[in-house]
């Protein structure tokens, strides 16, 4: 499966993810990189900035609805 693949179906089990969950619980390095192709797939996905466990400006990704 793919790193594209993987993100995809974290994100439509638990409608968002880190860039922490991401690196821990994917082995995705480079989250946003992964996050833009699934938009360029028609994926509709928000991003907030968010402090967690201390970690300033943490990408939380958020999808919103899936490519059709």
């Amino acid at each position: 499966m793919t790193q594209k693949q993987r993100m995809l179906e974290y994100l439509n089990t638990h409608r968002s993810m880190t860039t922490l969950d991401a690196r821990r619980e994917l082995d995705i390095m480079h989250p946003g990189s992964r996050i833009q192709d699934l938009r360029e797939d028609g994926n509709d996905i928000v991003m907030h900035r968010r402090v967690i466990d201390g970690h300033k400006n943490v990408g939380e990704y958020i999808l919103m609805s899936t490519a059709k």
